[in-house]
């Protein structure tokens, strides 16, 4: 059921799960229809997480914050674990475009194509690719964690900053790695994306997550929104529910899909955790944030087809720090057009352009100086999609620009991370449940997470963790009454 924000709950759960990103309710799904019972608390007015959408000019105009791209698994993950209609909704993204002054260059982001642009662009010979997609390929959570990025291109490809801008910018779009990462956290995006492309979702995410709130519903999961947990309740280190607004909800176990640091050192306290397990925790970086620039395309107006996706930069090199910079030279224009988000009314176009960012460059700034640098970020994205579109000034009833702060304000994420933690969280998150029993946590971690797609398999990865921990528990609770008896 969907309760009210007014509403009292008074029962119990198999389950409560704190937050409704994509791997909150995915796993809030699974395990629903594994006849468990969930709960699923959202802060918010809506579910989704970053995966979420905003209306402008009486809906004349709706942007999609993170719907840029995601592999071809998020299909397979989406009709397993949602349903056949969803995953219809996913299709792919056929045109994604480099410009940056090494090369200028039309991808369908397949390894066939970039494989192709490797050997008769790039001029590399076939063995060599072939070998550098086989390695990455191989790659798994389990593999020596000793090569980073940047190892791992000067093994197949030393000396060619071209090549390694062509393979690793894009992906740095997508988990904010950078070269010195270990280069796990690069082949296995890498991988997933060369699987088949890049695709989205058709409609837009008003409607991705509208469906799944309906599926999440009719699976019986109890949904509550206007939820923020305060605390968890924990005793004899063993969780037993969640406080809501000074009232207890009692559970078996408890799923946040909340920020990682969040769960551990506020939600949960540090009592309740080994030193060790907390030295490591406040160890775990935060991954970077990001800018978004929002462009609606006057109703009527059309634009030409520039692509789908835009990479452009005008930095001379590859640089995981100037990617990040405050000065921005690189960013992704996603294009969305009449026939990846239809309108009843009449053809609409927007252009969302996102750049990596630092938290603490904007974080910094005085409040007149943000609203400065806000809008000299506008004007500069401006300038620079002029480049595509002359007369794209004329054409714009609505501009908005998003940064770090804003994703902190709306999702919560520690520092505005628009990618979880760095490599380390992972550890920390998968090892929750042995310092506090009954305790799991799934969302954006360890790079490798994050996304769309890494998102909601975690959920799944976490969800067959609690089923099998209360398994485990109901059958020690039966053994238990058996010796009584």
């Amino acid at each position: 059921m969907l309760y009210k924000a007014k509403d009292k709950i008074t029962k119990s759960y198999d389950v409560i799960v704190i937050g409704s990103g994509l791997a909150g309710m995915t796993a809030a799904n699974k395990m629903a229809k594994d006849g468990l019972s969930v709960l699923l608390l959202e802060a918010h007015n809506k579910l989704g997480g970053f995966a979420t959408w905003f209306y402008r000019n009486k809906k004349d105009h709706v942007f999609d914050i993170s719907l840029h791209g995601f592999p071809f698994g998020m299909k397979k993950t989406c009709r397993k674990y949602w349903n056949k209609n969803i995953a219809e909704h996913i299709v792919q993204l056929k045109d994604v475009r480099f410009h940056n002054p090494q090369y200028k260059i039309q991808s369908t982001f397949t390894r066939e194509d970039f494989t192709e642009k490797l050997i008769n662009h790039f001029k590399i010979e076939k063995q060599t690719v072939d070998a550098f997609y086989d390695y990455v390929e191989s790659m798994n959570f389990y593999d020596n964690q000793d090569m980073t990025n940047r190892d791992l291109f000067h093994k197949f490809f030393p000396d060619r900053i071209d090549v390694v801008r062509f393979l690793m910018e894009p992906i740095v779009y997508a988990n904010g790695s950078t070269l010195d990462d270990p280069a796990i956290t690069y082949g296995i995006v890498f991988s997933n994306f060369m699987s088949k492309g890049v695709y989205t979702f058709k409609g837009g995410t008003d409607v991705i997550i509208k469906m799944m709130r309906e599926q999440l519903l009719e699976n019986g999961v109890d949904i509550k929104m206007h939820s923020k947990v305060e605390k968890l309740l924990i005793e004899n280190q063993t969780v037993k529910g969640v406080m809501l607004k000074g009232e207890p909800i009692h559970a078996k176990s408890v799923l946040s899909n909340a920020n990682l640091r969040t769960t551990i050192l506020k939600m949960a306290g540090e009592e309740h955790f080994s030193p060790n397990f907390i030295d490591k925790t406040k160890a775990v970086r935060m991954n970077s944030s990001s800018c978004q620039v929002y462009m609606g395309v006057r109703p009527g107006e059309t634009i030409p087809h520039i692509g789908d996706l835009v990479f452009t930069s005008t930095h001379p090199k590859f640089d995981s720090e100037a990617l990040v910079g405050f000065d921005i030279t690189s960013r992704t224009f996603s294009v969305y057009y009449p026939e990846g988000r239809p309108y009843d009314e009449s053809p609409r176009y927007a252009i969302v352009s996102s750049t990596n960012a630092k938290y603490e460059d904007w974080n910094k700034l005085s409040e007149e100086e943000y609203k400065k640098a806000k809008e000299q970020m506008i004007e500069e994205t401006l300038v620079c999609l002029e480049n595509y579109i002359p007369d794209i000034r004329s054409k714009l009833d609505f501009v908005e620009a998003a940064t770090p702060k804003t994703v902190k304000k709306f999702v919560h994420h520690e520092q505005g991370s628009s990618f979880g933690t760095k490599f380390e969280g992972l550890e920390i998150s998968m090892g929750l449940h042995h310092q506090v029993k009954g305790l799991f946590h799934a969302g954006s971690v360890g790079i490798i997470m994050s996304g769309w797609l890494g998102a909601a398999n975690y959920g799944v990865i976490q969800s067959n963790e609690i089923s099998s921990y209360l398994y485990n528990l109901e059958n020690n609770k039966e053994q238990e009454d058996q010796v009584h008896v």
